[in-house]
């Protein structure tokens, strides 16, 4: 079965894009029809009383394994699809790789109820268990890095080394933001239009890729739009943006004890909540790289690099070069 759903998704992944008839058809918002580089399994949860399902892949080393495992950690605007590369470059290395899909994103079911990093972190050490991970190194990009932070924290046993790529959280939003209601949220989100999307992907990220990289992720929301259940997607968006602003993890970085690297682009001004916060304000947010390097300074083992021209998706902005850094840190420890 495994190996059935390999060579389908590779056979989908080798079909032009113009002549995917799937490419514009409605997803479920669990993204089905959508194919991911590797087999999705599923590992069944209870959040909410309701059952849910966290899907992950788990991919085997293709170099000399070397018996340690990856846990890679996705960002709120994107599905781990998109650490493919990644993926391919850790694998390569010797190492197993484990991607899920956190609880309200990407394949992964959609809970309604409120979001929480505590939640989301033993869900994660559940997927370790389940798979007998007893210890770890975790790769995270974006809102990923708010989630290993709180991992790090909450099971500090599981984390052997972080890799934290372009992390928000590394600054307190709720110090120059307002808070925002669900309601006001779900209007505004639910009103993006493709190009706002596109826009809010290109400027806000600040990205060097071209357009045929980022859109892709401006396909797969406007296409869950046509789910009969996408107002579940949305309210789960949502959610997401609540725990990102009212559950920092600033304060919990500098005593992480595991071995640190923070992978920070140059021009990445990302600050969530910025647009509502008061314009006087506005300006001095998002100095992420510089926030990396204090918060970096004040860890036991921690350490900053900044890759000068490059937005908040290092690892697809400046592919070599983010997995020549992170192989180079993890072999190291």
């Amino acid at each position: 079965m495994r190996l059935a759903t390999l060579l389908l998704g590779c056979l989908l992944a080798l079909l032009p894009a113009a002549v995917r008839a799937e490419d514009t058809d409605p997803l479920g918002i669990g993204l089905e029809g959508f194919a991911y580089p590797y087999p999705v399994w599923f590992l069944d949860l209870t959040r909410d009383n309701e059952r849910q399902r966290l899907a992950y892949m788990d991919v085997t080393p293709t170099g000399t394994p070397n018996g340690r495992t990856v846990l890679l950690l996705h960002g709120r605007n994107f599905p781990s699809s998109y650490w493919e590369p990644v993926i391919g470059a850790l694998a390569g290395a010797g190492y197993r790789v484990v991607v899920p899909d956190q609880l309200g994103f990407g394949k992964s079911s959609k809970p309604v109820g409120p979001f929480s990093f505590d939640v989301m972190a033993a869900e994660t050490v559940s997927l370790l268990d389940a798979l007998n991970l007893p210890r770890v190194d975790v790769v995270a990009h974006s809102m990923g890095g708010m989630l290993a932070a709180r991992l790090a924290r909450n099971a500090p046993s599981r984390v052997n080394s972080l890799v934290l790529e372009a992390p928000i959280g590394l600054e307190d939003y709720r110090f120059t933001v307002p808070p925002v209601s669900n309601d006001t949220l779900l209007r505004i989100e639910g009103g993006v239009t493709a190009e706002a999307y596109r826009r809010q992907l290109t400027t806000n990220y600040a990205l060097s890729l071209p357009s045929s990289a980022i859109e892709p992720f401006v396909s797969i929301r406007e296409r869950v739009k046509g789910s009969g259940e996408y107002p579940r997607w949305l309210q789960s968006f949502v959610n997401s943006y609540q725990i990102i602003w009212g559950q920092p993890v600033v304060h919990e970085i500098p005593p992480i004890a595991a071995p640190t690297l923070f992978v920070m682009g140059g021009n990445d001004r990302n600050a969530p909540g910025k647009p509502f916060a008061p314009e006087n304000l506005r300006a001095a947010m998002g100095d992420n790289a510089g926030h990396a390097k204090a918060l970096a300074a004040r860890m036991p083992d921690g350490r900053a690099v900044v890759f000068d021209g490059i937005g908040h998706l290092v690892h697809m902005e400046a592919t070599d070069r983010f997995n020549a850094t992170m192989l180079e840190f993890l072999n190291g420890h």
